[in-house]
């Protein structure tokens, strides 16, 4: 059972900001939301990611060999210390979170499932917006 306050609140999430997916052909699924105007920012070998609009919501392309994680949706925080403190309430109220760390294209976060068993990401993601390869 989780722990909540007295407001029956753990936290309060602001943005939803993007979701992954697994896809069997990285390069065929990158060209399809390419051509519906979305923007690549990382571009790998095995996954990508890609945003849409001035929100910058994004997509993330996972192939079938990309193990780092699997199908998901994501928080965005903006603020570093949101996602630290948001790791330590979750904790706190019994859950089962991931270890933070840090990404390569300047993001930190870590996973979680729902109690349906979805997985879930909790993301800071840098003022400037997620760094890119391209």
């Amino acid at each position: 059972m989780i722990r909540k306050s007295s407001n029956n609140k753990i936290m309060n999430v602001q943005r939803l900001g993007h979701i992954a997916i697994r896809v069997q052909n990285v390069e065929r699924a990158k060209s399809f939301y390419l051509s519906l105007g979305m923007k690549l920012v990382w571009d790998d070998s095995d996954w990508c990611y890609l945003e849409a609009g001035s929100s910058k919501d994004g997509l993330a392309l996972l192939g079938p060999g990309y193990k780092a994680a699997g199908p998901h949706f994501a928080f965005h925080f903006k603020n570093k210390n949101e996602v630290q403190k948001a790791h330590s309430q979750l904790l706190s109220a019994g859950v089962d979170v991931g270890s933070l760390h840090d990404h390569r294209d300047g993001t930190s976060s870590f996973y979680l499932k729902d109690p349906e068993g979805n997985w879930l990401e909790m993301l800071y993601q840098p003022p400037q917006g997620i760094s890119t390869n391209q």
